[in-house]
């Protein structure tokens, strides 16, 4: 299957990697993908549940297909530790001493602020999920390409959903200590004031801080009718969780992605404080009105149950992003022939008309290296988890 602009047609995962195989060469170089994850700390939950899972997968498939080119990808990982320092130091070193031809990661936006200006510097093409807006700057960062949305869609699909369906002005807005918390938190704030909502309380707390009831109580007095939340911590999020209950606070949490992922479920001290607690979810992987995911995604879990992924402690989307993560990328040196790094980066920039993924069906071009459209995003109910997908929130209408 010859690649188009239109990138691989998906009736099923491995559609996606046919049109990469080519007999393989005897002496072929490996095509060398560095990977920038945090295996271990805070943040390493949605990767060492979600991203890793699937790129692991998208590689292995990809290879047992014959590899790009001829070329086996040879996946080298990189544990950042939740550590911006760490993951500028392990950047350099795949750069100079591996030899790495792409980066994937780093997986979250604290470390991905540190590390983005080295690999702009080396010219390396680098594909991440992260959703902090200044990350993806076509201009500064020519070689950087989102495959996640940024944290002004989320903004925005919270922000209607709060507004326009639930029909509420009155929040609380608060997250982590972290370099992505504290940016989400600000825009956030900024988005709900310009819309005319009433931002009457906003908080950054750390993710290890073990009390959290002083700042519910303080939303609480506040007059909040909603708590809209940005952490990656599955920690932090259950005590809040946890703490709502423990002071009879009946309001709505909405927010992050790891709301609803499974090991915020363990943390928590009855599944009833689930309830009433909204995450941010995406239609390849929202069930319909008849229970069902769109007939890609639902093939996809086929296969991931075959391989025994555990989907019960992760969000499926994380695991789609993560097979993208490799798809696309392998997508582009198939496309230009090799693995020059202008080549790869022309490619991409040249997806205006659109690449079908697992994930969504993204659009990048030389001024929009964020490809993930607004209208993928939706609201999706976290205690609704099954493999890792959820059914849409309450209000919407189909």
């Amino acid at each position: 299957m010859s690649l188009t602009r239109r990138g691989f047609a998906l009736a099923s995962a491995g559609s996606l990697i046919s049109g990469l195989a080519r007999p393989a060469r005897a002496a072929a170089e490996p095509i060398r993908i560095g990977f920038l994850a945090p295996l271990t700390g805070a943040a390493s939950g949605p990767t060492r549940l979600g991203f890793q899972p699937g790129i692991q997968l998208a590689v292995d498939d990809i290879n047992a297909a014959g590899g790009v080119l001829g070329r086996k990808i040879d996946l080298i990982t990189r544990d950042t530790q939740s550590d911006p320092t760490k993951a500028v130091n392990a950047a350099q070193e795949l750069i100079a001493q591996q030899k790495v031809h792409v980066i994937v990661g780093p997986m979250n936006s604290g470390e991905t602020l540190a590390s983005t200006p080295i690999l702009a510097r080396a010219k390396m093409p680098n594909f991440h999920p992260c959703y902090v807006d200044s990350l993806i700057d076509p201009v500064k960062y020519p070689n950087g390409f989102r495959v996640a949305p940024r944290s002004g869609q989320l903004d925005d699909a919270v922000r209607n959903y709060v507004l326009n369906v639930a029909k509420i002005r009155d929040v609380a807005v608060m997250g982590d200590t972290t370099g992505y918390g504290t940016s989400a938190v600000a825009s956030c704030v900024a988005g709900f004031k310009a819309s005319g909502a009433n931002v009457l309380y906003q908080s950054q707390i750390d993710a290890i801080q073990p009390n959290v009831k002083p700042d519910l109580l303080r939303a609480q007095a506040a007059g909040a009718k909603f708590v809209v939340l940005w952490s990656v911590s599955a920690e932090l999020l259950a005590r809040l969780m946890n703490e709502r209950a423990q002071i009879g606070w009946d309001v709505p949490f909405i927010g992050h992605p790891s709301l609803g992922s499974g090991e915020v479920s363990k943390l928590l001290d009855k599944p009833a404080n689930w309830e009433k607690v909204y995450t941010l979810g995406f239609r390849t992987c929202a069930y319909n009105a008849a229970g069902k995911l769109p007939p890609r995604t639902e093939a996809f879990v086929t296969r991931l149950h075959d391989k025994k992924v555990d989907l019960s402690d992760t969000v499926l989307y994380y695991v789609l992003s993560g097979y993208d993560l490799i798809a696309l990328p392998a997508a582009a040196i198939k496309a230009s022939g090799g693995t020059d790094a202008a080549g790869i980066i022309k490619y991409v920039n040249s997806l205006e008309a659109g690449w079908v993924s697992l994930s969504a069906t993204y659009k990048f071009s030389p001024t929009q290296h964020n490809g993930l459209p607004t209208e993928e995003i939706v609201m999706v109910a976290a205690n609704s988890v099954k493999d890792g997908a959820y059914t849409l929130a309450p209000g919407y209408s189909g």
